[in-house]
């Protein structure tokens, strides 16, 4: 074995152990969202950040950095193939970005967001804020911190994004919600005048959380959700975990008065899911098995809840299913079903909104966040901040803080950056969907016949199997010959709602 060989061979082990750690860190992560004893938790929270910082040692180590050096030598690039030179690369962007964050700081943050969390989901269930403020003011306070050490991009927020989307700016978001929003609010104006409504009365009933779940599972198997490599669990907030190539986890959360978050949350996870059940073999046990940004990931997620889960074929076919599991309580046809769930009007909960109010609820949460970082908003700022966002933007004010500023778990887990992925994953699948009709002619005709499977296999040849190979906008532009183009988003949005609505 040659220098290169064994240098490349004492990389590859480096980057499996880093990520037999954090498969660890997810497993005790899953079960602590999943039903962990509370008195535990604590107790829990140490233990991640032992691995987690276990993890962030190796990854910075100074081994770490020689193999890179070794490895970015211009003889040893050349004999390389495409997934070891990616990885490199991929391994290269994380040491010099994490290399910055000392160990126990970084250590430190893990224990804090992860008793964060925990102490989020109380204070959501008992609408107390005060308990959770403490919480929050210190995961900023932390966030601020690693951008200081990172160095500040255009704007501190900037710094964020990077982490979620890469080579994505404020400046550009700042363009695309503005546009998004001056088309989508006309829209929305003209929707709440016309008299053409859908009528939602049948849903104001109690509905079996068992035959939701019954429904929800059978709805994955026609995704294609394979089961040997996952699980359906209930949590406070749905969430997907791939936690390895053969092991990706779904939770979603039943409600007795909704017969369809569960579905809805349920489809958008598995939409995740598939994203991470089938990347590509070759890929497994490196960093680069996993999506390529959040932004694409929510793309996968949203197309399959809302261009699919929310489409007239997909009711007719389905609507019989979820029917014979509620037997007396949904005494409507397809139609009248499909129509219900697509109702636009504003709402409080994000995960709840339809899907052309839905990315305003996200531009709040993107303007905040800027508040933030970049103007300094505090922790106890939020609320009412938040409150006037939502007067501002969709007209209504919570009544409480459990159902305004404490409905995400985003900022609990110090996810800040993450929520523009969002409405860019609604881009995404509204441009992938386009291209979709035209390549799969009979694409509506296969969700009416209930065979999702092609459609499946069109994601996973142009979007899963390459996982972190090729950048998010490789991935639109191979997928759809054209770069991020947020038009596509609202002829869809535009289309399918005159049509609705009759306007």
């Amino acid at each position: 074995m040659s220098t290169y060989e064994r240098t490349l061979a004492d990389f590859r082990a480096l980057d499996r152990k880093i990520r037999n750690y954090h498969e660890a860190q997810a497993i005790l992560a899953w079960d602590l969202r999943t039903g962990a004893p509370r008195k535990g938790m604590d107790a829990r929270s140490e233990v991640l950040g032992q691995l987690a910082g276990e993890a962030f040692k190796l990854s910075t180590s100074a081994e770490m950095g020689e193999l890179l050096q070794a490895l970015e030598q211009k003889e040893a690039q050349a004999g390389l193939g495409e997934i070891d030179l990616k990885l490199v690369h991929e391994v290269r962007r994380q040491y010099d970005r994490s290399v910055k964050i000392p160990a126990k700081l970084y250590e430190e943050a893990v224990v804090l967001i992860s008793q964060s969390e925990s102490a989020w989901e109380v204070a959501r269930g008992n609408n107390d804020f005060a308990s959770f403020e403490p919480f929050l003011d210190k995961v900023i306070g932390y966030t601020n911190q690693f951008i200081d050490l990172w160095g500040p991009k255009a704007t501190r927020y900037d710094t964020l994004i990077d982490d979620y989307e890469p080579d994505m700016s404020v400046a550009e978001l700042d363009s695309i919600f503005s546009s998004l929003r001056d088309e989508l609010v006309p829209l929305s104006s003209a929707i709440a005048d016309s008299p053409n409504k859908p009528s939602r009365e049948f849903l104001n009933q109690l509905f079996d959380k068992g035959a939701q779940k019954d429904f929800s599972l059978f709805m994955l198997g026609q995704m294609g959700y394979d089961f040997e490599a996952g699980r359906l669990d209930e949590t406070a907030h749905p969430f997907a975990t791939g936690i390895n190539l053969g092991d990706v986890r779904i939770t979603t959360r039943y409600l007795a008065d909704d017969v369809t978050s569960a579905l809805f949350g349920t489809i958008h996870e598995g939409g995740h899911a598939l994203y991470e059940q089938n990347v590509s073999p070759e890929l497994a046990g490196t960093s680069l098995c996993g999506g390529t940004s959040m932004g694409i990931h929510e793309s996968q997620s949203r197309f399959w809840e809302n261009t699919i889960g929310r489409s007239r074929p997909f009711w007719h076919r389905y609507f019989g299913d979820l029917q014979s599991r509620f037997p007396g309580q949904l005494n409507i046809s397809p139609e009248e079903f499909y129509r219900s769930q697509n109702t636009v009007q504003p709402s409080l909960i994000r995960i709840e909104a339809d899907e052309l109010t839905y990315n305003l609820h996200i531009i709040i949460r993107y303007e905040i966040e800027k508040m933030i970082f970049n103007e300094g908003a505090k922790a106890s700022d939020l609320p009412a901040i938040w409150n006037d966002k939502y007067r501002e933007y969709l007209g209504i004010t919570p009544p409480d803080n459990a159902q305004g500023v404490m409905q995400d778990v985003h900022w609990s887990a110090g996810l800040f950056g993450y929520f523009p992925s969002y409405s860019l994953g609604n881009m995404y699948a509204a441009q992938m969907a386009d291209t979709m009709e035209d390549q799969l002619p009979e694409m509506w005709e296969l969700v009416a016949r209930g065979e999702l499977t092609p459609i499946k296999s069109w994601l996973t040849d142009r979007v899963h199997k390459y996982g972190k190979l090729k950048t998010p906008k490789e991935i639109i532009v191979g997928a759809t010959g054209k770069p991020l183009d947020p038009s596509y988003l609202v002829k869809y949005l535009r289309a399918k709602y005159t049509d609705i609505y009759k306007l």
